[in-house]
């Protein structure tokens, strides 16, 4: 399903993108044990709130992920090297930044952006470090805050 006014190659980068941001997100602490099904729960969950936004584009995109998926959710990899994969990621949210600026209402690119951060902040604060018996540390690790601001900053909301 592709909606109107999207060539093929762009409406796929916007449907595969959360998932790679929620695979960046958990890569963001490097060799961390801290990557959970916790917060891979979470950036599915962020996904999924997609189909309840006040956005056509963000509720089209949120439907063509879970029909590509059979209803189950996103399939997202992990990156074989953790940095790159990263860079990727970001590179692919200034692309979408690039094609929402030039083919999506301003109000529906915003939406789209800020659901895209979403998922990432939502990833990025579901474990906790530095606490005990999940009390206490800090919600966000200071490489995870310095990924969403580079996130941020790729998706031109910083």
């Amino acid at each position: 399903m592709i909606a109107p006014g999207y060539p093929a190659a762009e409406w796929r980068l916007l449907t595969k993108l959360p998932a790679r941001v929620v695979v960046a997100a958990t890569s963001a602490e490097p060799d961390s044990p801290r990557r959970t099904v916790a917060e891979g729960l979470a950036g599915l969950e962020a996904i999924a709130a997609g189909r309840a936004f006040d956005s056509d584009l963000v509720r089209a995109v949120a439907a063509a992920i879970y029909a590509e998926s059979g209803g189950d959710g996103p399939v997202a990899e992990e990156f074989t090297d953790r940095r790159a994969g990263v860079a990727e990621v970001l590179a692919a949210c200034r692309r979408a930044t690039e094609v929402l600026a030039a083919r999506a209402d301003p109000a529906d690119s915003a939406a789209y952006r800020q659901w895209v951060q979403s998922v990432a902040v939502r990833v990025c604060g579901a474990a906790r470090s530095g606490g005990v018996l999940g009390f206490g540390g800090d919600q966000v690790s200071p490489a995870e805050r310095g990924f969403l601001n580079d996130l941020a900053t790729a998706l031109d909301l910083a």
